[in-house]
């Protein structure tokens, strides 16, 4: 354990802008604020139960016994990744301590619990910050509901929750009556909701957290290509492969299938809530905090953050292109326009436009 001196306490007061980076300091926060199981990573159910169930099984294929039902949000100790099988295309499963669950139906997530701001930041309006632990729970501050996703979750019996790898826009610090210190989180672009959420789960990013990654690079040399027959995103330097994951681009369908075709991304944001209405033969989906989204076409197709799956590989989005937050994030900070911490967002009106996104249908 690293040696807690003065200058960190400072720091972790926030008597500096230093406070932001600090993370993993044991024994500092209270005891068991986050009732999380202890393990380096851990694996949240994301499968909403209403959809289908996601079983703890005995062996790594779904004809083997079921140990038991997991539900929503249940967290498991995320000890291996193992090839198993499965009537879909992904044949990995998870081995936990208990037992194999289907990888796709686990969020890989960390508790990270940070050593919370007491303030905002001294003349900023507020912050960006990211939650680095499996979910926090929300608490309205401006009641009634007003966003669907809320009233959903109100209606299913489910908890308002953000999830590991969200960012939101912090414009608010207090401490409660237990003396907790409570962020608020005001969704830019959202529909009106203000909510509390507990500081410790969220943590504050620094300007090194969104620095461009790679800016020596002559733009012009930067491309992406997204590969929807092999659901992979590839990023190139020239002629040179520099990074490589996999996608969820939309359904094979007329309805949310993304289309090929050069696209020219115009603007660039840390964070938007995402929703469409049920109308023309979709399916209706409204979902807050979407981060580091890339908009590169006019009827709303990005390359985004997501949380509620891990089917990375295989089509499952309406029309946009899934990647996990880490994934979300390198590529953002890699891709033109660069957005400073101050800034939050960048749009470019034509014909200027960002690193070229080619989405392609092909074989090798």
């Amino acid at each position: 354990m690293k040696e807690f001196s003065r200058r960190d306490f400072l720091k972790l007061t926030g008597a500096s802008l230093g406070a932001m980076a600090f993370r993993r300091f044991e024994g500092i926060l209270p005891a068991n604020r986050f009732q999380f199981p202890e393990g380096e990573k851990l694996g949240r159910v994301s499968v909403f139960p209403n959809y289908y169930s996601t079983p703890l099984k005995t062996e790594p294929h779904r004809a083997s016994t079921t140990i038991r039902d997991l539900g929503q949000d249940e967290l498991v100790i995320w000890s291996h990744e193992v090839v198993g099988s499965a009537n879909s295309v992904s044949k990995r499963w998870v081995e936990t301590p208990e037992g194999y669950i289907y990888y796709p139906d686990l969020q890989p997530v960390h508790n990270f619990p940070n050593i919370p701001l007491t303030a905002l930041p001294e003349g900023k309006p507020g912050f960006w910050a990211e939650v680095t632990v499996p979910y926090v729970d929300l608490i309205i501050a401006n009641p009634p509901a007003r966003s669907g996703w809320y009233k959903t979750s109100l209606a299913q019996g489910f908890v308002p929750r953000l999830y590991y790898g969200q960012v939101v826009w912090i414009d608010q610090v207090t401490t409660n009556e237990m003396g907790l210190v409570m962020y608020r989180f005001n969704e830019k672009y959202g529909y009106g909701d203000i909510f509390w959420v507990d500081a410790s789960g969220l943590y504050p990013l620094t300007p090194e957290d969104v620095s461009p990654i790679h800016p020596d690079v002559d733009p012009v040399q930067k491309k992406i290509v997204v590969n929807t027959t092999y659901q992979t995103l590839s990023c190139f330097e020239g002629e040179t492969e520099i990074y490589f994951c996999r996608v969820s681009s939309g359904y094979d369908s007329e309805s949310y299938f993304t289309p090929p075709g050069g696209y020219n991304p115009h603007r660039k944001l840390f964070s938007i809530p995402m929703g469409a209405s049920s109308t023309e033969g979709r399916s209706g989906y409204d979902t807050p905090a979407v981060g580091w989204p890339i908009f590169m076409a006019g009827n709303g197709i990005a390359i985004h953050a997501a949380f509620w799956h891990n089917d990375f590989g295989t089509r499952r989005s309406h029309g946009c292109i899934n990647v996990c937050a880490e994934d979300a994030k390198w590529i953002f900070r890699w891709t033109t326009p660069y957005v400073s911490l101050d800034a939050g967002e960048v749009s470019l009106d034509w014909p200027d436009h960002g690193t070229i996104v080619d989405v392609v249908q092909r074989t090798f």
